[in-house]
């Protein structure tokens, strides 16, 4: 009976523990659920950060391969599209190529070497590169500037080259930003020291010149290269609101004081292309080019848009005739290129310990990323025509040098490893302090 008794109590008793067992974890259940789903969000950032020296090499590597493969694709891409405008001229045919090859060599050797620097070297840099770019701007308005397309952005200097001001700007504006911001770390908690330092000189020595030349299209990616460096600084997000409402209001004034600005603006929001001779033809033939290319294209060389359809096929709109020539297929890997890099630059900023590293990482992550996404919109129609480069891949020895050096700069930050990083500053920092914060 007491064997029995023992058994029946043992039995009794189970189930209770097993019922107090699952109030206890019904109880503690959306807890659990919680943490869990803070603990995945804290992986996924991890995993697009990366960590260790193998994410550092990765990194490397795909930040090298897709900025060489985009200027492989650029420099036979301009043989085609520049061939047919060299023989009208008189010129030969590879004329053009042969220029833009060597200022690829020129930029790739500047990229190697600039890779091998370390963030000391480039920050005593900042200041002598931000003389430079405002001596070069003003030489615009010297007899040296040149005008191109009605805007006076170029200088020619002696031997007959010709130089692009802007372009260096763009990688002096990246450095000198990084810093001064790195050097105002403890005190950008207050909104003077993003904007006196850093927005006004800006606007006035880089940005002021620019726009005094008729360049708006440049002048609107030095503006977004501005932002992104307050971004990654860790700036307040309503100073972009307030700072995106006064970069409206000034272009939208830049466009009612101009007729070609104002045409251009009618013209994409008509999206009208039965005539093809005005302000749109650029534009409409740019997208005859993409229809006509279809899936595969109508093979290299074969572009019927550069007969002078598409003027200066080569430079800005280079895209519509890769979309012709190589079809949906050939834009795609364009993307695709583009997209590897944009991975590759996240994971690198992300990873940053240093305040300077990561502003000018991000800086320049903006700069050709952005001004990529600005080209392949004006080409597609999403956006009015700008006159804004496709990086690696339009025609010009200023851009395609300048933003391989900015790629040397990427790549040597790539090629340390933060083993004790600083929490990243900006939407990254707040995300990964609010799921450790959870975690906890």
């Amino acid at each position: 009976m007491a064997t029995s008794g023992t058994r029946s109590g043992s039995r009794t008793s189970a189930p209770a523990v097993v019922r107090a067992s699952g109030t206890a974890r019904t109880k503690d259940a959306p807890a659990v659920k919680l943490r869990r789903l803070r603990e995945r969000g804290t992986v996924l950032l991890d995993r697009i950060q990366g960590t260790g020296t193998q994410s550092s090499g990765a990194s490397y590597y795909l930040i090298l391969g897709s900025a060489l493969a985009l200027t492989a694709i650029g420099l036979l891409m301009v043989l085609s599209s520049s061939a047919v405008e060299s023989i009208a001229d008189d010129n030969s045919p590879f004329s053009l190529f042969v220029r833009q090859s060597i200022f690829a060599g020129l930029g790739v050797t500047a990229m190697l070497i600039l890779s091998r620097w370390k963030p000391a070297t480039y920050r005593r840099l900042a200041w002598p590169g931000l003389a430079l770019s405002v001596i070069l701007l003003l030489l615009v308005f010297t007899p040296l500037g040149e005008s191109v397309g009605g805007n006076r952005n170029w200088i020619t200097l002696p031997g007959g080259t010709s130089l692009q001001p802007s372009e260096v700007a763009k990688l002096g504006m990246c450095l000198w930003m990084a810093a001064v911001l790195a050097a105002k770390e403890r005190l950008l908690g207050n909104w003077k020291h993003l904007v006196i330092p850093v927005v006004v000189p800006g606007a006035i020595l880089i940005v002021g010149p620019v726009l005094a030349g008729n360049d708006l299209g440049t002048a609107m990616i030095l503006m977004l290269i501005i932002a992104g460096g307050l971004f990654f600084a860790g700036a307040p997000l309503k100073l972009f609101g307030i700072a995106g409402l006064c970069a409206t209001a000034l272009v939208l004034l830049l466009v009612v004081v101009s007729p070609n600005r104002m045409g251009r603006i009618l013209m994409w929001t008509d999206q009208g292309c039965e005539t093809t001779t005005g302000l749109n033809m650029q534009s409409c033939n740019g997208l005859f080019a993409l229809a006509s290319g279809g899936w595969w294209g109508v093979g290299l060389g074969q572009s019927r848009q550069k007969y002078n359809w598409i003027p200066e096929a080569h430079n800005d709109y280079i895209f519509a005739i890769i979309g012709e020539e190589l079809g949906l297929l050939g834009t795609m890997v364009i993307l695709a290129l583009f997209g590897i890099l944009a991975i590759a630059l996240v994971r690198t900023v992300m990873r940053q310990e240093s305040l300077f590293v990561r502003i000018f990482a991000g800086s320049i992550m903006v700069w050709i990323i952005g001004q990529a996404f600005v080209n392949i919109a004006v080409v597609t129609g999403l956006l009015p025509v700008i006159g804004v480069p496709l990086p690696f891949i339009s025609y010009g020895g200023s851009a395609l040098t300048v933003t391989l050096a900015a790629v040397g700069v990427l790549l040597s930050f790539a090629r340390t490893s933060a083993a004790g990083r600083k929490k990243p500053g900006g939407l990254i920092g707040r995300l990964r302090q609010h799921t450790s914060a959870g975690t906890r």
